[in-house]
């Protein structure tokens, strides 16, 4: 039975993963091209929009009432999207297609910015109150509203959101808890071991230092998780940027020791973008497909532009113009993966572990050990405790934003009322992550995950039309000075509310 499970699912993942990646780009390349290239036309506005903001009152000050402000809403999306994915995954992808699958990470990246941007115009435009009195929004909404609303689609826009909002709420206890905590658990255990606790084996593998861990995180993640979205924001905003900044700075300290081989790294990262490193293809027999998959699959699961995930975070924000959150969508992205993993891949690279020349592995190493390994030969040994360290921040804040979106799919299938049935079930995932030793677990979450992309992106491109009309709106009012009613939300009441705090001054 177990193997025939584990034989479909690989049928499925494969599916999912590989000709789920062309509807990915193809989405990606459409959304850029309706909006003329926004991320790099309008490079100069979007990032003066988002970091060049971030010291303004009604972006970064804390908002009351329900909503989040909209820092603490790209930080609660980049706590889901900056994991495991950003440190593992880059390696996987390095040791699994060569240098040359970072570029297409890049590539995944540039249009996957236009991808997001989409994703949460739409959630923005498509938003509504719940019974809370919170702002819901996400892919299931505008599957339902959106592409719904045309003629003979009402039943597919349904089913579709129904199944986006299965398959989200499969991911947030896989992904989004078991997978991030085990792997918590993992580089814990083995970067500050402790022989008296880890001596004594419950089964498996499993100890009694697992057990303590995971009961350390369960009790902390509850605190966060049971005190709603504001305590994840506030938590988020606080430890996102310190994490990023933390890690950022360790692999410039690496980079400034290796600098004589960052132009090398560059140049086997485009060389092998579209050839075969010699020891791949001699060993695991890859073909340049695989180097672009592997680039691509790495990069959406580490930036989730495709997914519909992060929509639903970025639909809480006290934002009043769809363009303005979509913006943020943009900085997201190009934060995750062209900064974040950008240096994980530099610093691998130039740690002298792979073979620029050939893309071989180092006797002894693993994808697992490859990050870690780099920072020793510059950190020694503190170099696998500050890679502990920083898996620790990146996927703790991941199971903390997957919290949300779980709760938001689950709320849409089953109501506000019943959302504590979810944080529980939840919160009994993530102490499973850290007693679990079964992959099969991992790669059916993988595969859910990747299953939210397929009705997702069903749903931007079949209203890509508006998005490109929304784009326009926003171009025409706020950087031609033309004098024309802003297209804010597709019911008409909001809409009204939300035109008179735009006259107020709110964006």
């Amino acid at each position: 039975m177990m193997q025939w499970l584990t034989d479909f699912n690989n049928v499925i993942n494969s599916f999912v993963w590989g000709k789920g990646l062309y509807l990915l780009l193809f989405t990606g390349v459409l959304t850029t091209i309706i909006t003329g290239v926004f991320q790099i036309t309008h490079i100069r506005h979007w990032f003066s929009e988002t970091l060049g903001s971030l010291f303004k009152k009604d972006v970064s000050g804390h908002v009351k009432g329900k909503a989040i402000s909209q820092f603490q809403a790209l930080c609660t999306a980049l706590a889901a999207t900056i994991g495991v994915g950003n440190i593992a995954g880059v390696a996987a992808a390095i040791v699994g297609g060569g240098p040359g699958a970072v570029f297409w990470m890049w590539i995944a990246a540039f249009f996957g910015m236009m991808t997001n941007y989409s994703e949460n115009i739409l959630g923005i435009y498509y938003r509504r109150k719940n019974a809370n009195g919170e702002w819901s929004g996400g892919a299931m909404y505008y599957l339902a509203d959106g592409l719904g609303s045309y003629k003979n689609c009402k039943w597919i826009g349904k089913i579709l959101a129904i199944l986006f909002s299965i398959f989200a709420i499969l991911a947030s206890f896989g992904i989004g808890a078991m997978g991030q905590i085990n792997k918590i658990v993992v580089n814990m255990v083995s970067a500050f071991d402790i022989p008296a606790l880890s001596s004594k084996i419950l089964y498996e593998g499993v100890s009694v230092y697992h057990i303590i861990i995971g009961v350390v995180l369960l009790v902390i993640a509850a605190l966060i998780i049971l005190g709603g979205l504001k305590r994840i924001a506030n938590f988020a905003e606080k430890v996102v940027p310190f994490m990023v900044v933390l890690f950022v700075a360790g692999s410039i300290i690496i980079l400034c020791k290796n600098y004589a081989v960052i132009g090398d790294a560059f140049k086997s990262i485009f060389k092998y973008a579209f050839t075969v490193p010699a020891a791949l293809g001699g060993v695991g027999g890859i073909v340049v497909k695989d180097i672009v998959t592997q680039g691509c699959k790495r990069g959406v699961f580490s930036n989730e532009a495709g997914l519909g995930s992060s929509v639903m975070v970025h639909s809480n924000s006290n934002v009043v113009e769809p363009v303005r959150q979509g913006l943020w969508g943009i900085f997201e992205v190009f934060a995750d993966t062209m900064v974040v993993c950008t240096m994980t891949a530099l610093v691998v690279l130039t740690s002298g572990f792979i073979n620029l020349d050939t893309g071989a592995l180092a006797e002894g190493v693993t994808d697992a050990t490859l990050v870690a390994n780099a920072f020793a030969t510059v950190f020694g040994g503190f170099g696998a405790k500050f890679i502990a360290i920083a898996i620790l921040l990146f996927a703790f804040t991941t199971v903390l934003g997957w919290d949300h979106y779980g709760s938001k799919a689950w709320e849409y299938i089953f109501g506000t009322k019943s959302l504590p049935v979810y944080k529980v079930i939840h919160l009994i995932t993530i102490f499973l992550g850290a007693v679990l030793t079964s992959s099969l677990a991992w790669d059916i979450s993988d595969t859910f995950n990747g299953l939210m992309m397929v009705p997702n992106l069903i749903g931007v491109i079949a209203l890509s039309g508006l998005v490109m009309k929304i784009t326009k709106n926003y171009v025409d009012r706020r950087l031609k000075g033309k004098d024309i009613k802003p297209m804010i939300s597709v019911f008409p009441e909001i809409q009204e509310e939300q035109e008179k705090a735009l006259a107020e001054g709110h964006k």
